[in-house]
C-alpha cells in the first residue's frame, strides 16, 4: 500500500483513474492478492509485479479509462506466452475509480500510515542518515534523532526529525513493537540508549553500531553498572550489518542494517 501523502498527491494530479487488484493469486506470483495499483493516462501508483503482467494491466486500464468501459477480470498465467517465468496465475479486476472508491482508498492509507512499524535510528551521521534515507523508501515509519541541532542536512521529507538531549525519553514514549538502531557520535550514549531500548521487551529490535570489543565493553558495564541481565543482553545485535560483506562505508552499512531492521519487523508481525 503507499502513503497517504503519495496518494493524496497521485489524485490531484490525475483526474481520472483505474484501479487494478489482485483478486486471485496461485502458485508463484510477483505480489500477493489484495495488491493494488492506480493507472491514470499519464502515470501509475503502486505495482502489481511489473514485467508483462503489469504491462498488460496498464493498458487494458487505460483503454477501459478512455472507453468508459465496464470493469473487466483478466485471468493471466505467468508462463512463456506473457514473457513471465514466475509459472503461477493471477487473477486482475480492473474498474474506473468512483468517489466511494478515492474515500475507501484514502481510508486505508490512513490506516496503514498510522499502523505501519516505527523505525528509531539514533544518530544522525553519515550512516544513520543513509539508514534513513534507504528506510524512508519502505513501509516503516522513520524516526532520526540526535543530540545536536545542525546535523539534519540532506534528511528525506518522510523521515521525522528529533533535536533532543534525551533521546532515552523518546525510547520510552517509542511505539510498541518498534525498531531501535544506536548509531550516535558518542559511545557513552550508545550505552545508555542500547540498555534503555533493550527494557522494552515489545522492541522487535535493539541495534547498536560497533565492534566486537565494544559489545563486550557494553556487556561489562550494562550487567555490573545498568543492573542488565544476560538474556535481555543477548537480545542486542551489535556488530549491526553483520554478514559476509565487510565493505564498511556508510552507504553499504545503511544498506545491511536496513535489510536486518526489516527482517526482523517482518519476523515480529508473524510472531
Amino acid at each position: 500500500m503507499f502513503t497517504h501523502d503519495d496518494l493524496r498527491a497521485f489524485l490531484a494530479r490525475s483526474g481520472a483513474y483505474a484501479v487494478v487488484r489482485i483478486v486471485e493469486a496461485k502458485g508463484s506470483t510477483p505480489r500477493e492478492r489484495g495488491t493494488i495499483m492506480l493507472v491514470s493516462p499519464a502515470e501509475i501508483l503502486g505495482s502489481v509485479g511489473g514485467g508483462r503482467l503489469e504491462f498488460v494491466a496498464i493498458a487494458r486500464a487505460r483503454e477501459l479509462l478512455a472507453q468508459r468501459g465496464a470493469p473487466v477480470t483478466l485471468a493471466i498465467p505467468l508462463g512463456p506466452e506473457i514473457s513471465q517465468c514466475c509459472g503461477g496465475h493471477v487473477t486482475l479486476q480492473i474498474a474506473s475509480a468512483t468517489p466511494d472508491t478515492t474515500a475507501t482508498l484514502l481510508a486505508e492509507a490512513a490506516h496503514a500510515d498510522a499502523t505501519a512499524a516505527s523505525v528509531y535510528i539514533f544518530g544522525a551521521g553519515h550512516i544513520g542518515i543513509a539508514l534513513s534515507s534507504i528506510l524512508a523508501i519502505t513501509p516503516v515509519r522513520v524516526a532520526l534523532i540526535d543530540t545536536r541541532d545542525d546535523v539534519f542536512a540532506g534528511v528525506p521529507a518522510r523521515v521525522d526529525i528529533h533535536q533532543s538531549a534525551l533521546p532515552e525519553q523518546i525510547v520510552r514514549e517509542a511505539a510498541p513493537g518498534a525498531a531501535f538502531v544506536i548509531v550516535t557520535h558518542d559511545h557513552s550514549l550508545d550505552f545508555l540508549i542500547a540498555a534503555e531500548a533493550l527494557r522494552r521487551t515489545d522492541a522487535a529490535y535493539v541495534g547498536m553500531i560497533g565492534s566486537r570489543t565494544k559489545r563486550q565493553t557494553f556487556k561489562s558495564w550494562f550487567l555490573k553498572e545498568a543492573g542488565g541481565d544476560i538474556p535481555t543482553y543477548e537480545r542486542l545485535v551489535s556488530p549491526i550489518g553483520r554478514g559476509v560483506v565487510q565493505d564498511k562505508r556508510p552507504a553499504v552499512i545503511a544498506a545491511l542494517v536496513a535489510a536486518e531492521v526489516l527482517t526482523a519487523l517482518d519476523s515480529a508481525s508473524r510472531t
